[in-house]
């Protein structure tokens, strides 16, 4: 079987890509430990452009919270179009 190297993601530094390796891709628990981290935080994020039906959904989010049926926000005077 061919041994496979790979960068670890977090500090670059080559690692065995190998079932041994219980931290892989990562070369330490510690760089596994920095990675999951980053995820907790939300550090990592995909860019997206929400459409106009992801927009609606949210305003109704927001009409729900505010408890207003008729759709005027009571502390602001906004309606939602």
């Amino acid at each position: 079987m061919k041994k496979i190297t790979v960068n670890c993601p977090t500090c670059q530094k080559p690692v065995d890509y190998v079932p041994e390796n219980e931290y892989r891709p990562f070369c330490s628990e510690r760089c596994q430990m920095i990675d999951l981290g980053a995820w907790a935080e939300e550090s990592y994020k995909i860019p997206v452009t929400p459409t106009a039906e992801d927009l609606e959904h949210i305003m109704d989010e927001l009409d729900e919270q505010s408890g207003s049926e008729d759709g005027k926000q009571q502390s602001i005077g906004y309606r939602w179009q």
